[in-house]
Formats: C-alpha cells, sequence, structure tokens
C-alpha cells in the first residue's frame, strides 16, 4: 500500500508514524512545501524571543528519525488531485501516484489587499522564513506595526514585545481577538495590552503603506494617523490551505469536508487538522478547529482508517487558551451565545478578571473567562458533555464563578459518579 501525505506539520508528521506503527511494510510518502525538516509553527514565537533555536522548532530532534522508520521526505508543493487517476500534481510537474491520500496542508496567511503590502520590511509570521526576516529587523528599539490582533497576531505581538521593539498594533474589529472574545473580555485585553506599554488601535485599518526615507516604512491609517515603522508584520487571519483541490472532486466547504472517520467523500481519501471539517461536539455542525490536538486526534484516526483500522472522530470542540503578556484568556463552544439563550457576565477591572457564561435552556453552551485559569477544567466539561444543571443553571446567572460546584453537582451526579444532586 502507497500512502501520500500532503503536509509535514504536526498531522502530517503524526499520521506517517501511525500508519508506520500499524503497516510496517507499506510506502509513506511526506511531503512538505519548505526545504527545512518538519517542524512546528506555534513554536515560532520562541524562536523570536531567543528561546529556541531552528533546530528547536524540529517536531522531531533525533537525527535520522524518519529514515529510521523508513518514512520517506519530499520537498514540493501540491498544484493538483486527480482522484479518479489516485494522482498528485506537483508545482514542479512532477506527479505522485498512491493508493491512499491523506490531506494535511493546514492553513495559509491571508494577504491583504493593501497597497504597499509587497514593500521590503512587510512580512507575514508564519514561515521559518518569515522568522529569519522578522529577527533582522526587529531589533530594540525598531519601530514595529503589526497588522491584526486576532489569536496568532496576540503570540506574535507577545514575543514582539520580548525582543523590545516600540509596538503598534491594529486592528479592524473592535476589539483584540473579535473571533473568540465578546467586546468585554476583548476590551479587557486590550486595556491590558496598553497597560504593558503598547500603543492598539482597534476599529482601525490600515489603508496604505509607502516608503518612508531610507529603509523605513509608513502606515495610513483609517483613522487619520500616520504611523512610521522599520518592519510591518501581517498577522490578518488564515484560512485553509485547499485551492489545489478546485475540479479534484474532493469535497469542500470552509476546509476539506469529512466524515467521523476523517475520510472525504472519496474513498481512501482522508482529510486531517487545519484544513480538515469535523464535527464541533456541541452544535454538531461542520468546524474547521485550528488548534494542535485536534489536528493530532484528526491525524491519528485517519491515519488508523488508511490502514484498515477502523477508528472514529468523537467530535472537535472550539477550544483556545492564550496567554498575552501574562495575562490568560480562555474561549468555549458558542462562546457568542445562541438565539433565545441566556447569558451572565462578571467583570473585575482592577484584577483583570472576567467572566461571561452563554446558556441554552439549562446547559451550558459556551463561555469566555480571563485571569480564572482555575476553572478551565470545569468550564470544558460542563460544554462538551451537555450537562442539564437544572436549579444550577439560576445559581449560575447569580454568581457565575460556582462553577466547581455545579460541575460536581450535576456533571459528576449526571456520570453516576455520586448518587446525590446539590
Amino acid at each position: 500500500m502507497k500512502h501520500v501525505i500532503l503536509g509535514n506539520g504536526p498531522a502530517g508528521v503524526i499520521a506517517a508514524e501511525s500508519i508506520r506503527k500499524h503497516a510496517p511494510e507499506d510506502d509513506i510518502l511526506l511531503v512538505g512545501c519548505e526545504p527545512v525538516p518538519p517542524y512546528s509553527r506555534m513554536a515560532i514565537p520562541y524562536l523570536l524571543t531567543g528561546k529556541i533555536d531552528e533546530a528547536g522548532t524540529h517536531l522531531r530532534k533525533e537525527p535520522g528519525h524518519f529514515d529510521r522508520l523508513g518514512i520517506r521526505l519530499k520537498t514540493g508543493r501540491a498544484k493538483s488531485v486527480n482522484a479518479q487517476a489516485r494522482s498528485v500534481t506537483l508545482d514542479d510537474g512532477s506527479s505522485l501516484s498512491f493508493d491512499r491520500l491523506l490531506v494535511a496542508t493546514g492553513s495559509l496567511p491571508v494577504r491583504p489587499p493593501i497597497p504597499g503590502i509587497d514593500l521590503p520590511g512587510v512580512h507575514p509570521c508564519w514561515t521559518l522564513e518569515d522568522a529569519r526576516n522578522i529577527m533582522a529587523l526587529a531589533k530594540p528599539g525598531a519601530r514595529v506595526l503589526q497588522m491584526g490582533a486576532g489569536f496568532i497576531g496576540c503570540i506574535i505581538m507577545e514575543s514582539l514585545a520580548e525582543r523590545g521593539v516600540k509596538l503598534t498594533v491594529v486592528e479592524m474589529g473592535d476589539r483584540m481577538v473579535p473571533r473568540m472574545m465578546g467586546p468585554g473580555a476583548g476590551g479587557m485585553i486590550k486595556r491590558w495590552v496598553e497597560k504593558k506599554g503598547i500603543a492598539v488601535h482597534t476599529s482601525t485599518r490600515v489603508e496604505a503603506i509607502t516608503a518612508g526615507k531610507g529603509t523605513s516604512l509608513e502606515a495610513r491609517l483609517s483613522n487619520g494617523q500616520k504611523v512610521p515603522a522599520d518592519l510591518l508584520i501581517s498577522s490578518t487571519g488564515v484560512q485553509p490551505n485547499i485551492g489545489f483541490l478546485q475540479g479534484s472532486g474532493i469535497a469542500c466547504d470552509r476546509g476539506v469536508t469529512t466524515d467521523a472517520r476523517m475520510q472525504t467523500n472519496v474513498p481512501g481519501i482522508f482529510a486531517a487538522g487545519d484544513c480538515a471539517e469535523a464535527l464541533d461536539l456541541v452544535t454538531h455542525k461542520p468546524l474547521v478547529s485550528a488548534i494542535q490536538p485536534n489536528a493530532a486526534d484528526q491525524a491519528s484516526c485517519a491515519a488508523l482508517n488508511m490502514v484498515g483500522r477502523e477508528s472514529r472522530m468523537v467530535g472537535v470542540t472550539l477550544i483556545n487558551v492564550l496567554d498575552t503578556l501574562g495575562l490568560v484568556s480562555t474561549s468555549f463552544g458558542q462562546w457568542e451565545g445562541v438565539p433565545g439563550g441566556q447569558r451572565v457576565e462578571q467583570s473585575d477591572e482592577e484584577a483583570f478578571r472576567y467572566l461571561r457564561l452563554e446558556f441554552d435552556g439549562d446547559v451550558l453552551v459556551g463561555a469566555n473567562a480571563i485571569g480564572l485559569t482555575e476553572h478551565v477544567g470545569v468550564i470544558r466539561g460542563l460544554i462538551q458533555s451537555r450537562v442539564r444543571l437544572g436549579e444550577w443553571k439560576e445559581r449560575l446567572l447569580r454568581d457565575p464563578t460556582r462553577l466547581a460546584e455545579a460541575y460536581i453537582a450535576r456533571a459528576q451526579a449526571q456520570d453516576g459518579w455520586l448518587s446525590r444532586v446539590a
């Protein structure tokens, strides 16, 4: 059996190793689009701060790891897939045949249509090459403007702050991390970041970038300000890397659509990771959940099915945990709420502590929290298990911090771990 895996990030590597474990004689080809060993993009912020070197980003540190497993590595970018002919065409014109195919191509950074986006000194922060370019310019005291204050943007922002640059952040949304936090939480994160000495412009966009004197840049903002910069970083979001599948016959929506086995509509072709859609445990609707734990689970599931061992994904849940300059925030499930649902919100501005719970009937379906790490496990358990809270819903509406009590009283009792309900 010949397995081709497109994408050598965490999902691709885990899938290749799982296939080898269960199919010692099968042929495995792992294809990555960068001329470097398989690495983790999530390690790039640590590279920017100098906590690790490039070798520290590698997913497998032992020399010869893939050779010992008989996993062949190839550099190339998929240009198209012919599902009927069971072949992949790469950008160099070469063709790869397969019996089983895994699409694990991850995401691509969104490139905003801004005049001047191609000027020298303007970079995304997605690849090791991007990181090298940023480190060459982000010297202590350098003026850096970052477009985007979403989840990835906030992680990059922290790394830049540790490098000692003079940082300005521009976000089109009315708050920071607008795709994982409501107004109360996003506004609190903005105040925390500003307290740390970083200028933040929300409800603002970069309208144009022009070359200044020497190697400097100047960004014209929609609020009328002009911001000089030695480096401009574009961190305006990512999208599943699936454009090459157009015309392949492989069904795609926002990502590659899959069933519970992580198989696409084409038998023998699977998908996993940030490019794949799987069912959300809470909403039971397809979801691209671009976090590494979900990617690992999906890759393991796909790999088992690729070698004929039945495996099914229970589902994924939208969960994000973010550390922004020491302030930990979390977002779970349907954090924006549901039609007809109720919510409760509690905020301590001075202590930078915040909690918002979203209910559908007497079921907790979503939450935002800041500075309340002790509640993370309880919130996740209540949302994923869709526990009926009964009278505890009213108690939480009065005091949302009683989450642990509600969990003990309802979730554990529902599972038969306790015999009484509080």
